[in-house]
């Protein structure tokens, strides 16, 4: 299995008035085609986690590769322009820009990695919606889509230049059940189907029991480990 993020000791300090701790001395190693749950009680460090493995945040020690590259020395240019291409985000709130459609909203990553053509990424951005059930809503705004619609727009962003890995932070925290479901199975497909890697944060400890593996933090350590990856 290739690995596409390793961390060694991973911590990150925040140096204020009195030092907080969000992530310490995480080690571990995520491949291809994996499914990955991060759980923990609120506080633990999981989305600062979450972040640090998508370089939006650095990390005050240890070391993080991606796709075996040290995130280290990268410029903040380099850093971006990894992320553009090896990273797709899905929060718990959607972050769709109110005043584009969902076809423009999805079209954003293309333009900034700027690899398509005007038409390709009008193509992909309607492909991509299609696949999720959307066809009926490429030139809505957000505003006038439902929850679970908005979310699976969010999805359809983040995989617009077809990274490897996908981060979601709470991806179903604010939709109702059924919506849940939807967003949850969208997500299983990603892996089974498109082969790509998932890493979610998520409370759900039900959706966590449905997914490969199991990482729990508790004040930003790594308190257990389940499924595969971790030898059960």
């Amino acid at each position: 299995m290739t690995t596409l993020i390793e961390t060694t000791d991973l911590t990150r300090i925040l140096h204020e008035t009195v030092p907080v701790t969000l992530v310490r001395d995480v080690t571990l190693s995520i491949g291809e085609r994996e499914f990955v749950a991060v759980t923990g009680p609120s506080g633990s460090g999981k989305s600062s986690l979450l972040y640090l493995l998508g370089l939006l945040d650095r990390p005050s020690a240890g070391t993080l590769k991606i796709r075996g590259r040290d995130a280290e020395p990268m410029s903040e240019k380099e850093r971006a322009a990894t992320r553009l291409a090896n990273i797709g985000f899905v929060f718990q709130f959607h972050f769709l820009l109110p005043e584009f459609t969902a076809r423009q909203n999805v079209e954003i990553p293309m333009r900034k990695l700027a690899r398509l053509t005007r038409g390709e990424m009008r193509e992909r951005a309607t492909a991509l919606l299609t696949s999720l059930g959307l066809e009926g809503h490429l030139d809505k705004r957000p505003d006038q889509l439902s929850g679970g619609q908005r979310q699976r727009v969010a999805v359809a962003r983040a995989l617009a230049n077809d990274p490897p890995l996908i981060l979601a932070d709470e991806p179903t925290g604010s939709l109702d059940s059924k919506s849940s479901e939807q967003v949850f199975a969208i997500l299983e497909a990603l892996v089974n189907e498109r082969g790509k890697t998932v890493v979610a944060v998520t409370h759900d400890l039900d959706m966590a029991a449905r997914m490969h593996r199991r990482i729990h933090l508790v004040d930003g350590r790594i308190s257990q480990e389940e499924g595969a990856r971790a030898g059960l």
